[in-house]
């Protein structure tokens, strides 16, 4: 299947063709997979965001103009959804507080020793403090976009308005504010 085999079935999905984007999943579920896993390194989790990420494309497909190939647009799509996963379950992670004289009896104890070495802890400190210098150091209209996003929450169209600018600026943005502190996180995480 080529990108014009692509854009036809993109084009029978807009049309209300469910069986279309079954074979656009069929295709693409390995390679979203293994590229979601290079986040997300459980591998049943990596599933579970892969099919997150499909259920996205699916909704937002009718707004894919088709300006780029349908992987390139769905790639966006699954790196920020494990992007996205990985923000809030480190949130999930730090809401989760267990008091010492349960931490025996508590059903996740053993992932406590486990992240809990001083090396872990480090490493987790140095990753926030270079996330925060990279971000830090982006642009103004970056920095904003990425700061309103993942660390007040709001959604794109919240972004927009916030900022006065199209959605699609908002998703540039971020997504090239994502990439920034990608590059810089790079070392840290190999």
């Amino acid at each position: 299947m080529s990108d014009q085999d692509d854009q036809l079935l993109v084009k029978l999905v807009k049309e209300g063709n469910k069986k279309a984007f079954d074979k656009l999943v069929i295709k693409y579920q390995q390679r979203i997979i293994q590229l979601v896993t290079r986040y997300v390194r459980d591998t049943s989790e990596a599933q579970d965001v892969a099919q997150e990420a499909f259920i996205k494309a699916y909704k937002a497909l009718p707004n894919f103009r088709g300006e780029s190939a349908f992987y390139t647009w769905l790639y966006r799509i699954a790196v920020n959804t494990a992007k996205n996963y990985l923000v809030s379950r480190a949130r999930r992670s730090s809401n989760n507080e267990v008091d010492v004289s349960d931490a025996e009896n508590y059903e996740g104890a053993f992932r406590l020793k486990e992240n809990d070495t001083p090396e872990h802890l480090l490493l987790s400190e140095e990753i926030r403090n270079t996330i925060q210098q990279a971000i830090n150091g982006l642009p103004d209209e970056l920095k904003r976009a990425i700061r309103h996003r993942e660390l007040d929450g709001m959604s794109y169209e919240e972004i927009a308005e916030e900022m006065g600018c199209p959605v699609g600026t908002v998703r540039s943005r971020i997504f090239r504010a994502r990439e920034a502190v990608d590059k810089i996180l790079e070392p840290l995480l190999n």
